[in-house]
């Protein structure tokens, strides 16, 4: 896959050319004459408080010019952020699990092992109706073609732009209510709208409403089994 222009997100054969060893000059964009990509020359932590600040430029470079580029494992890359995704997804249903339930002491192995057991599928169900959700959202309202390879690029955004989830690690060494949870979930729709907007080039409302549909659906998948084990 070609290179971005971060601006305006035209094609670009190459970013920079090096001359020696710590000695480059970089290209300029043939459609709107800036420099196609300035974060090459940037410290990552730059690069990933822009990607905070929800800015499309921070996203074309690291969706376009860094991960969807041929020699970077794509397959490995999408597995990898997957799996990571479920898993502190499960945590946070293992969280709320928690502060719903009480957990105590006396609680048995057996009795954790059938709630983690409950939670990984809860995890799993609701992730898998995300993503059809999700993908039949992008048919219907962005008109994208669903085909193998767009599927993955589209997955792979996703996945990586739903870096805040990371954050629910920090609630293994703080004690944080359950609001915050809720919190980083909207920083993580806002960041999953901004990088489907940069990689489908779609209007804003019509990319909002495919991931507030997905993620609509997704939250009440994962709520269905709490409200019927409180029997309601």
């Amino acid at each position: 896959m070609e290179y971005r222009c971060i601006k305006c997100g035209f094609g670009i054969k190459t970013l920079f050319v090096q001359y020696s060893p710590g000695n480059i000059r970089l290209m300029k964009c043939d459609n709107c004459k800036a420099i196609a990509d300035e974060y090459i020359e940037c410290e990552f932590m730059i690069i990933f408080i822009d990607l905070i600040l929800h800015r499309p430029k921070a996203y074309r470079h690291l969706l376009y010019n860094v991960l969807f580029q041929e020699n970077v494992s794509f397959e490995g890359m999408v597995w990898k952020s997957a799996i990571c995704f479920l898993l502190l997804d499960a945590y946070k249903s293992l969280l709320l699990e928690r502060d719903s339930t009480q957990w105590g002491s006396s609680l048995s192995f057996s009795s954790f092992g059938w709630i983690c057991s409950k939670v990984f599928m809860n995890v799993f169900v609701a992730n898998f109706l995300f993503l059809c959700i999700f993908l039949l959202a992008m048919r219907t309202l962005l008109h994208t073609t669903i085909e193998l390879s767009r599927c993955r690029e589209l997955l792979l955004a996703i996945l990586v732009s739903s870096y805040f989830k990371v954050f629910l690690m920090a609630m293994m060494v703080w004690e944080f209510p359950s609001l915050v949870i809720f919190i980083i979930d909207l920083f993580v729709l806002s960041s999953n709208i901004v990088a489907i907007k940069v990689t489908s080039e779609s209007a804003m409302d019509r990319c909002m409403g495919a991931c507030l549909c997905a993620h609509a659906v997704k939250l009440l998948a994962t709520m269905v089994p709490q409200l019927w084990s409180l029997g309601y």
